[in-house]
């Protein structure tokens, strides 16, 4: 697991990668590696999980004494960030062509791979990744490649002149020479709308996410070009006789896939938020342990010093007990939030209007002083299991009714109705010549579901069922390939690194997402199939409680004489505001008046999501004049 950055067809110089690799060395704070050349870079900063004494980048495969004009230079040379859970397979398989390695890392099988594989070397791992690769035999190529579900981002931008630079954080690009930092103002529309900024295009004009599943390729100065767009890995379907029992077959599946994860070469421990889905791998995980004969699993939530409403700490106390796991109560205070939230937000590198990013800081913040270099969570689970409302409300919503408006307004930070009014008229004209982000998503739905409808029909599915199951296969394709990247996974990624911490996620795995789409339509089957796993594993009480999302109680931390509404007043000031043009200062203003007179959840988010986007903005600005501040291994925050 590491950070990796680099550059092709451009000099780059040794100081300017330092400052790049300065910006992100919190995920890599283990050792350091950079390979250069007349015209690219390769470079990493490594946490080291696996045969952490191996393993040295850039890993190299030798193509002679002289490549490219340089004395004892690779013929292919590779970075990466990830975990490949297939890599023992991989390495007998290729050691059975003639390949040896000089150590059990994984990623050192790499260079090895491509040479026997090319442009397709990606369809054989197994893991989450982003690969950086540059094959120097003949003419030089650059070769990017990311995990079928954007587990580990990777964002590059493309010059004019077809230099390309990357790296696996945002701010760290920024750090490259010819890299502008350039906002897009739609960005402000998409962040409100859906609370971060989804698919392909970042909050930056002309830096982009490699997306999940591409392999694309560099040669000369042609730019960054797409070869291939990996569909999601297909794995063999649950067998008929499980989906009879959807429980204990889910339960044997995921149990094999936790069971595999909590192996590691350094310490692993588990998120326990006292909910459904991170209970299940506590418990499975907690099992590994039990059948290995190793230690006892530590387990680690996040809850508030005080008093504090839908606290879960003692659901989380009563997942340890029943698991037998030595559990860790991770108490957050709230008088540091004001500089806890401008850290999370620099580290994010693009707003993330969930309040669930200032706790994870937190939470991964303490596993990583505690010592574990690996934590396993629940993320995944309901993108893939059905478990928002929002998902079930649209697939049951009468034939022919509106069910795609519905599903995107569910999604927003700020409701539609409010957006309007904080937006000004020039904003407001500047999204009716692009198309505002709503009507975008809510055209895409419509049309993703009415194909999906007409090739059900052509299968001779019932007809009955053909809508909500067409509705169904457009929202989790919707959920699992835009949002679960966009919102989540870069969030669990960018966060858990920051303390140098390597989340892994059971729930994410192409084995235990073949049980989503083998599962009938109905809308709480996936969730149900889940319940039905955990009956012994889990207190009945934490089966039987509603469910809560791991997060902030914003509403009351955002309330009269609470640090983070200060700090909001602070920041969003009319002549802050005024001078970005986007937003009405009057309209701001009403919205901070009527929090800070009746604290209320909606009400609290917007602010929120506002206070984010500002704070953003203006670390945006810092980077841009260079900024010190943004260099270096940045302070962890007491809990």
């Amino acid at each position: 697991m590491c950070r990796i950055f680099g550059s092709f067809a451009t000099a780059t110089t040794e100081s300017e990668l330092a400052v790049v690799s300065a910006r992100q060395r919190h995920g890599g704070p283990d050792a350091q590696g950079l390979c250069v050349g007349p015209d690219w870079s390769l470079g990493c900063d490594r946490l080291a999980v696996t045969d952490p004494d191996g393993g040295r980048q850039p890993y190299r495969l030798s193509a002679g004494p002289e490549a490219h004009g340089i004395p004892g230079a690779p013929g292919i040379v590779a970075v990466f960030n990830g975990e490949l859970y297939n890599h023992h397979e991989l390495r007998r398989r290729l050691a059975g062509r003639g390949h040896t390695f000089p150590d059990r890392c994984d990623g050192t099988l790499l260079p090895a791979l491509y040479a026997e594989y090319g442009l397709g070397f990606a369809e054989h791992l197994e893991g989450m990744y982003a690969v950086a690769l540059l094959d120097l035999r003949d003419r030089a190529r650059l070769v990017l490649a990311t995990d079928d579900l954007g587990m580990k981002p990777l964002y590059h931008h493309q010059a004019p002149d077809g230099a390309v630079h990357f790296a696996s954080e945002l701010p760290a690009l920024l750090a490259f020479d010819g890299v502008p930092v350039d906002p897009r103002p739609e960005a402000l529309d998409e962040y409100l709308t859906t609370r971060a900024c989804m698919g392909e295009r970042t909050a930056l004009r002309g830096i982009a996410v490699l997306p999940p599943g591409t392999t694309a390729v560099a040669v000369g100065r042609d730019g960054l070009r797409t070869h291939h767009r990996r569909a999601f890995a297909t794995h063999t379907e649950p067998d008929r006789r499980d989906l009879r029992t959807p429980g204990a077959g889910l339960r044997r599946t995921l149990r094999r896939e936790v069971h595999r994860l909590a192996r590691a070469d350094r310490p692993v421990c588990v998120v326990t938020s006292g909910g459904l889905d991170s209970g299940l791998v506590t418990a499975l995980a907690a099992e590994q342990a039990r059948v290995a004969g190793s230690l006892p699993v530590h387990s680690y939530h996040l809850t508030y010093r005080g008093r504090w409403p839908h606290s879960e700490h003692g659901y989380a106390r009563a997942v340890a007990r029943r698991c037998g796991t030595v559990h860790h109560q991770v108490e957050a205070e709230p008088a540091r939030f004001p500089s806890l939230l401008q850290r999370t937000v620099r580290h994010l590198g693009q707003p993330n209007a969930d309040p669930i990013t200032l706790s994870s800081l937190v939470l991964y913040e303490a596993i990583g002083r505690a010592g574990f270099a690996v934590t396993l969570t629940g993320d995944g689970a309901d993108e893939f299991f059905g478990g928002y409302d929002r998902v079930r409300a649209a697939v049951a919503a009468p034939p022919g009714s509106d069910w795609a408006e519905p599903y995107v307004e569910a999604l927003a930070a700020v409701p539609r109705s409010l957006r309007e009014r904080l937006y000004t008229p020039e904003f407001h004209t500047l999204l009716r010549e692009r198309q505002a982000t709503a009507d975008r998503i809510v055209a895409g739905l419509r049309a993703d579901a009415t194909r999906n409808q007409l090739d059900q029909r052509r299968q001779k599915h019932q007809r009955h069922m053909c809508e909500r199951r067409a509705r169904l296969d457009a929202l989790t394709r919707f959920e699992t390939t835009r949002r679960l990247p966009g919102y989540h996974l870069r969030r669990t990624d960018h966060l858990s690194m920051a303390a140098g911490v390597e989340a892994r996620l059971p729930f994410c795995q192409p084995a235990v997402t073949a049980w989503s789409s083998a599962l009938p339509v109905a809308g709480r089957e996936g969730k149900r199939a889940l319940y039905a796993a955990g009956r012994g594993l889990l207190p009945d009480s934490v089966l039987r409680r509603s469910k809560q999302p791991f997060t902030l109680p914003v509403a009351a931390m955002l309330g009269p004489g609470q640090p983070l509404l200060d700090l909001a007043r602070d920041v969003l000031t009319p002549a802050r505001l005024r001078a970005d043009g986007r937003l009405s200062s009057r309209h701001v203003s009403t919205l901070l008046d009527r929090q800070t007179r009746r604290p209320a959840p909606g009400t609290a988010t917007a602010v929120w999501a506002l206070l984010v986007h500002q704070l953003w903005q203006e670390q945006l600005a810092e980077l841009a004049s260079g900024s010190p501040g943004h260099g270096g291994v940045p302070e962890q925050a007491a809990a």
